[in-house]
């Protein structure tokens, strides 16, 4: 068994403090009922109450709830594999995550935009598949090519610059190894989509989209930030500096984003504060080729909450049907009597 949202699971701490709560509140009433006089003489003079109903409801209820929270955390079950061939082509996305992508030219920043844009972009795929990789002064693979969209935005999450040491933009080291992290298959459309501000620092990115063009590969380029420049955050509430104490300021270089896409057989798109990026790139996608993917194993767990609401609706019955005292009709009955 699995959940979909264990972390609803935590919330079963509370069942244990519910039952010291309710120690705490019998212990309570068995110190007042104390001031009236002896304990036995007590009950006696109450014969209805019954000492262990109480108890037993409030068990059913903390069962109830208990059952309840396990709902939520939605319990799942079982597992199927299928071997199911589908339309599909293969996308590889390299991410700048240099210290110049924290520039808040482009809201809520750079990079934060870019992963927007990239979750978004993996919602819209249905049966291809993507990779991930990051870069700034090195490259290197966050994400081997998967059908798994869920992994592949958890793994976006991870990525910030303090995953790299080695800073600058090294455009041509990312598009290298994204050529070289797709499938053996032939006959399908492969894109390799480059998200940077375009400072690249190291050259050779117009070499790498020629190569990647020449193995039957689309180089996308999404430009993100602003020619007029920013500066960048330091993350504690100022911003960068040269080894002079002047403030550094970042600028997307158009001109060489286009380039690069111009050698690598695709397109410039510019990433602003719109949805425009996205569309175009979604349509500039959707009109590649595509071919049915390798054999794909996929687990496929069924939601068992019915079954876990079932026994809370029984519980709840039970609780219900069980007075704190005994009724008239079962006064003849010993269930709750301790017997000598």
């Amino acid at each position: 068994m699995r959940f979909e949202d264990p972390t609803y699971l935590y919330l079963l701490t509370v069942i244990p403090l519910l039952f010291l709560l309710r120690l705490w509140m019998l212990w309570k009433r068995k110190k007042a009922l104390r001031q009236w006089g002896d304990a036995d003489l007590t009950r006696r003079q109450m014969p209805d109450i019954s000492r262990h109903r109480p108890m037993v409801k409030f068990c059913l209820l903390c069962g109830a709830l208990a059952l309840v929270i396990v709902m939520l955390a939605r319990p799942q079950m079982g597992t199927k594999v299928s071997n199911e061939k589908r339309q599909g082509i293969e996308t590889i996305i390299c991410l700048d995550i240099s210290n110049s992508m924290l520039a808040d030219d482009v809201a809520p920043s750079r990079l934060d935009k870019a992963k927007m844009l990239i979750e978004n972009l993996v919602d819209h795929f249905t049966d291809d598949k993507v990779g991930l990789v990051v870069f700034a002064g090195d490259a290197f693979t966050q994400l081997p090519i998967t059908a798994d969209y869920v992994s592949a935005k958890m793994f976006l999450q991870n990525a910030t610059p303090s995953l790299i040491d080695e800073q600058g933009t090294d455009v041509a080291k990312a598009i290298n190894l994204a050529r070289n992290s797709f499938t053996q298959q032939k006959d399908i459309g492969r894109a390799i989509i480059v998200i940077t501000d375009g400072e690249d620092h190291e050259g050779g990115a117009m070499d790498a989209a020629k190569a990647a063009k020449k193995a039957g590969m689309r180089v996308f380029i999404l430009g993100i930030g602003t020619t007029a420049g920013s500066p960048i955050p330091n993350g504690e509430g100022g911003y960068m500096t040269d080894n002079t104490g002047n403030t550094v300021m970042t600028a997307l270089n158009e001109n060489m984003c286009k380039d690069i896409a111009s050698a690598g057989s695709g397109t410039y798109i510019h990433v602003d504060n719109t949805n425009k990026a996205q569309e175009r790139l979604d349509d500039e996608l959707s009109k590649m080729q595509k071919n049915e993917v390798a054999n794909v194993v996929y687990s496929e767990f069924n939601d068992q909450f019915q079954i876990v609401g079932f026994f809370v609706i029984l519980l709840l019955a039970i609780e219900v049907m069980v007075f704190e005292c005994k009724p008239s009709w079962q006064k003849g009955l010993s269930l709750f009597k301790k017997r000598h």
